[in-house]
């Protein structure tokens, strides 16, 4: 039995998403209220007695100048994935959704290892196409994933997980006197500022502030701003979301001064202290670039000094629902790119 739920009515939802080992922050409903310029709608699959089974949250928005619509499961659905029946079901009518809001095609990524072939062969079986795994790395979501364990340690025992040059770059930045202090909402203009200074050096694009206190407001008093302190000067900042048996590290940035008290491993380490606190059995500190060419090739280094092994999930899967608009949307997207690559070169000619 399937039932369609929005965002203001998806306390049972929320719920079971939290209890799930398959369940994500980004398939919460508050992932909706971070992502206000989609809409988000909840599927949720039941069974004969009418306990949830499994559900999948999906975000839909309207392509510029097209008749057409993106629909998206950002790491859905959330379930058994061995249960071919309720995977099916929720697919399905996602898929159904989608045709009757004009989607041109459903994308999902859900947390499943590449090698559970099963399910990716369920997902074929179901009309999902994937795309080449040695195309590229860019995917809306990281196929590679650092996530570490955490079984019940004590910090000492925690610290033990982590490599020994991440060890002493923590020691090193206590032992200089680097402050930890968490902060609230109030905090997302500072963090901000760090933001911006991160991605002027380090070449990226960054969010506005709007973005960071809707990610507060949603997630409430389960969203975490820490801030690096030396000698009274920011110096470096996280933002981090608890949801369910996970804590996830969604930002970090570091300012151009102190670099080399290393507070950001200070401020990872206070991070994983956090999770453990909280009963958690992941600390994930999201995706990276293996790919030693790759720019930000770095970010993937640093968090395998936290995390020693990482794992590839399935990456993305495309049903079409459009043929017309799938292709229409993709040789524009293509286009766009094309066009956005010879002004870049002539603007570096100037």
């Amino acid at each position: 039995m399937i039932e369609i739920v929005k965002i203001d009515n998806a306390a049972e939802f929320d719920a079971f998403v939290a209890s799930s080992p398959k369940g994500h922050m980004m398939q919460a409903s508050a992932w909706g209220k971070v992502k206000n310029n989609w809409s988000w709608r909840g599927i949720i699959s039941r069974d004969e007695n009418g306990s949830i089974r499994g559900v999948c949250a999906i975000l839909l928005r309207k392509m510029p100048m097209m008749p057409w619509s993106m629909m998206y499961a950002p790491r859905g659905p959330v379930c058994d994935l061995d249960d071919e029946e309720t995977v099916t079901e929720l697919l399905t009518a996602a898929r159904d959704y989608g045709v009757k809001n004009k989607a041109y095609a459903f994308t999902i990524d859900t947390d499943a290892l590449v090698t559970n072939e099963k399910y990716t062969s369920l997902l074929e079986k179901l009309g999902f196409t994937f795309k080449d795994r040695n195309a590229d790395y860019n995917t809306i979501q990281s196929r590679y994933i650092f996530r570490l364990p955490l079984n019940g340690e004590n910090e000492e025992e925690a610290m033990m997980l982590i490599h020994p040059k991440a060890r002493n770059a923590v020691r090193y930045a206590i032992k200089n006197n680097v402050e930890i202090v968490e902060k609230g909402i109030e905090s997302v203009e500072e963090f901000h500022r760090i933001m911006v200074i991160t991605g002027e050096r380090d070449n990226f694009a960054t969010r506005g502030p709007e973005y960071f206190r809707r990610v507060m407001e949603a997630y409430g008093e389960n969203a975490r701003i820490c801030f690096a302190y030396y000698e009274g000067e920011a110096i470096g900042c996280t933002l981090h979301v608890l949801y369910g048996d996970k804590v996830w590290w969604l930002y970090g940035a570091s300012s151009n001064s102190h670099r080399k008290l290393q507070p950001n491993y200070l401020l990872q380490w206070e991070a994983i202290k956090w999770s453990l606190s909280k009963g958690c059995r992941y600390y994930d500190l999201r995706g990276g670039y293996p790919d030693e060419n790759n720019p930000l090739h770095g970010i993937f280094v640093f968090k395998k000094k936290f995390c020693p092994e990482y794992m590839e999930f399935m990456g993305e899967a495309d049903l079409i629902i459009n043929k017309l608009g799938f292709f229409a949307v993709n040789f524009a997207q293509k286009l766009l790119k094309k066009t956005k690559k010879i002004r870049a070169k002539i603007i570096n000619r100037k």
